[in-house]
């Protein structure tokens, strides 16, 4: 593995899609920085990727605090200069628009938008002097609060890539319009349609993380003169 004088900020490194990020870019040389709530659960997957060759260094982090989220990516700037911040906070909630409380929208609000805008702002502040950079979200499709946070999120991206991309940083917006292959996903599928369901699940059901990751690469390699914003991904047997 050749190592890169550069590195990822991965904002909720959770088990599945943040973790396969982490893997993914570790695995491309690039010292990664992984933060989640609870960052003793970052323990497996720090030895892992540290197994395996890679650089990682696992942190306790709540996005919705300004202070944890500048230090924690002036952390991963001081080891080597920041390239890629990855936004993955998932702020999951499964109530139709009546049964959404008002804590319930706020508490998602501020986890998928108003942590996202704390994580921009930051990563560009460590970007700009370098005139380079990459700044992602990982967004989706859903219920009522957890759509409307999202799509929060989503004006955060936009505003924030059409104000950075001429000063060389690419901002992109990756929505993810499946379900992606988690325990909680099955589990909540067994609970709907039953073992046997879950037993013959049809193998283009579900996203594999690994899968997602390799698209925030893919849009990691894009040319400069032909950047993308927005790019959704499914299943081939997602009906949409």
């Amino acid at each position: 593995m050749e190592r890169r004088n550069a590195s990822v900020a991965v904002i909720g490194a959770g088990d599945y899609i943040g973790a396969a990020i982490a893997r993914k870019f570790a695995g491309e040389g690039f010292s990664v920085f992984a933060g989640r709530r609870h960052g003793e659960k970052l323990a497996s997957l720090v030895a892992e990727i540290e197994a395996n060759g890679g650089r990682i260094t696992g942190r306790s982090l709540d996005a919705r605090k300004e202070e944890e989220i500048a230090a924690f990516l002036r952390e991963a700037d001081a080891a080597a200069p920041l390239e890629i911040c990855i936004f993955n906070i998932g702020a999951n909630v499964n109530f139709p628009l009546l049964e959404t409380t008002e804590r319930v929208f706020r508490k998602v609000w501020e986890l998928a938008c108003y942590a996202g805008f704390l994580t921009a702002r930051e990563a560009a502040r460590l970007m700009l002097p370098r005139a380079r950079g990459s700044i992602f979200f990982t967004g989706a499709t859903g219920y009522a609060a957890f759509a409307s946070a999202k799509f929060g999120l989503r004006a955060v991206a936009e505003s924030t890539a059409r104000e950075l991309g001429p000063k060389g940083i690419h901002v992109a917006h990756l929505i993810i319009d499946a379900g992606v292959d988690t325990e909680w996903v099955r589990n909540r599928i067994k609970e709907r349609e039953g073992d046997t369901a879950l037993a013959n699940l049809d193998p283009g059901r579900l996203m594999r993380p690994a899968a997602i990751a390799e698209a925030y690469w893919q849009i990691y390699q894009e040319p400069r003169d032909a950047w993308s914003f927005e790019r959704e991904i499914r299943p081939f047997a997602e009906k949409w």
